[in-house]
């Protein structure tokens, strides 16, 4: 394989072992595997709050449904935090557990929201987990990294997904998503960066 296509693949597919945390957190999205994976995660005492974040993506005027999944979830949903809840609470995530973020309408906006949650709360959020697709891993890493400066932050990425570290490079459609995913991460930080570090 070119090397480049390595570093790509390592930049953007990243995944940690998850470990104990304050909060899982799950940007807003139309998948069922990553509040699978968060449900899955708060059962096996890593975290004692999941804070899903989505309203619906930008420029749409509603939820627009399921995208992936194991299994379908029957129902309406206005919000992907609907959706998002529904499933937690389908795998046995109890509705106490469940914090509340249905604004955000894209992914700096996830984190954005998720940190006003948080501290309105009244948590200190010292390491959390982010439960994400893995081709989303990089990008919604770093936003909620800007957001959680002082928190370590744990990105595991669902184990199955049509795009993956080793199928992207083979398939147009992942090709398009790795390297827009590669784009965003230059073009939309450009003022946050700025803004950071200037």
């Amino acid at each position: 394989m070119l090397k480049w296509i390595e570093d790509i693949t390592r930049f953007i597919f990243l995944e940690d072992t998850p470990q104990k945390a304050d909060v899982i957190f799950v940007p807003g999205n139309g998948h069922a595997e990553p509040s699978e994976l968060a449900a899955k995660l708060y059962s096996e005492g890593y975290a004692p709050f999941i804070l899903p974040s989505g309203r619906y993506a930008i420029g749409s005027t509603g939820f627009v449904g399921q995208k992936s999944g194991a299994r379908r979830y029957e129902g309406e949903f206005e919000t992907e935090w609907a959706y998002m809840r529904h499933i937690l609470l389908a795998n046995g995530v109890p509705e106490n557990a469940i914090l509340r973020e249905d604004e955000a309408t894209y992914t700096y906006q996830n984190a954005i929201n998720s940190r006003r949650r948080t501290d309105s709360e009244g948590l200190t959020i010292r390491r959390a987990i982010l439960c994400c697709m893995p081709v989303h891993a990089r990008r919604a890493r770093m936003y909620y990294e800007t957001l959680f400066p002082d928190a370590e932050l744990f990105v595991c990425p669902v184990e199955e997904a049509d795009i993956t570290r080793d199928n992207w490079m083979h398939d147009p459609a992942g090709i398009d998503r790795v390297l827009g995913e590669m784009e965003r991460c230059g073009g939309q930080f450009h003022d946050i960066l700025k803004e950071l570090m200037l």
